[in-house]
This record gives C-alpha cells, sequence and structure tokens, in this order.
C-alpha cells in the first residue's frame, strides 16, 4: 500500500471507529451493525462473509466484543496498524464519556430525565440487535444450507428458551462446523 494511501485509510478507519463508537449505545452487537453498513456497505473493505465471521470471532474471544470487532476488522483492513488505529478509534469515546459519567454519577444517577433518557435509549437498542439478527440470520438463509438454519434455529432456542450460556452455543457450534467440514473433507 502507498504511503499516502495508507495514512489516508489509517485516518479514514480512525474516524469511522470513531464515529461508530461515539453514536453506539446498547454493547457490542449494535457496534457490529454499524461496523457492517460502514465497512462491507459503505466503503467495501471487507465482504458480508468476512464481517459475519469476524463478528463470530469478536463474540467468541474474551473481552468487549466492540475492541475485539474493532482489533479483526483493523487488522483486516490495514494489518497491524489498522489494528491499533480502530482500537484507538474505539476506546477512546467510552473512556471519555464514562470519564466525565464517573464525575458527575450522584447528579446523573438520581436525574428523573436522564433515567427516561436511558429507558427510550434501551429501546432503540433492542430495535438495532434486531436488525443484526434479521440481516446476518437472513445471510444464513439465503445460503439455502439445511446445517444451517438448524444450527441457527437450535442457537436460538438454546438460548433464548433454555438459557444456555452463549459460549457454549458458539463452542458448540464451532465443533459442529468443524465436523461437517472434516466428514466433507473425507468424502471429497
Amino acid at each position: 500500500m502507498e504511503r499516502n494511501s495508507k495514512r489516508k485509510t489509517l485516518w479514514q478507519l480512525f474516524l469511522s471507529t470513531l464515529y461508530i463508537s461515539a453514536f453506539t449505545f446498547g454493547g457490542g452487537f449494535v457496534i457490529i451493525t454499524f461496523m457492517k453498513r460502514k465497512f462491507v456497505d459503505e466503503l467495501h473493505w471487507i465482504n458480508e462473509e468476512e464481517m459475519l465471521d469476524l463478528a463470530a470471532l469478536a463474540q467468541s474471544s474474551p473481552g468487549a466484543i466492540a475492541v475485539n470487532a474493532a482489533i479483526l476488522v483493523g487488522w483486516r483492513v490495514a494489518g497491524f496498524a489498522g489494528m491499533v488505529t480502530a482500537v484507538l478509534g474505539t476506546i477512546l469515546p467510552p473512556m471519555l464519556i464514562l470519564s466525565v459519567i464517573s464525575l458527575f454519577y450522584q447528579a446523573f444517577a438520581s436525574n428523573r430525565y436522564v433515567t427516561l433518557l436511558l429507558k427510550g435509549m434501551q429501546a432503540g437498542v433492542v430495535a438495532v440487535i434486531l436488525d443484526v439478527v434479521w440481516g446476518l440470520g437472513g445471510k444464513v438463509v439465503r445460503e439455502r444450507s439445511a446445517f444451517l438454519c438448524v444450527i441457527m434455529a437450535a442457537a436460538f432456542v438454546a438460548t433464548a428458551v433454555f438459557e444456555v450460556n452463549v459460549i457454549l452455543i458458539i463452542l458448540a457450534a464451532a465443533v459442529a462446523g468443524a465436523v461437517r467440514a472434516f466428514c466433507g473433507r473425507r468424502r471429497g
């Protein structure tokens, strides 16, 4: 990558992750949606399948999903420098916001309007998470793979009905995928 081009890419990566992190409330799955829109749909730096894989890796790794996703997307876009740039862009807004909130915590905690604002934001977060489910789940369904649809449905039921830990679901899905790949390789 040419030096000016790489610098421009890093700057755009930083500003994109900074913007996404500053205006995303509701946790990691929400940030994944915005990352998909920015890096897949708008900038075309990665494709939808890669984003799905990166989201799965980010979720299954220890730590905050937003930071994990920034690490993976940054690395994919611009290597080590991209990883550092994306992480800085992702962690700066929450650090600044939490620093300010911690200074005024007592005033925020007892303010009726802040409480109502946060309740309203929760409803918006639910809508954004449903958008993620619809978008990424729809991609799995469009592949027309009975295996993937069964895994997705089983994971949903295990989480929603039986409240199985997400880590166990991810590990079980990974094992099922590995077994399928191994069996497919032996046949081929």
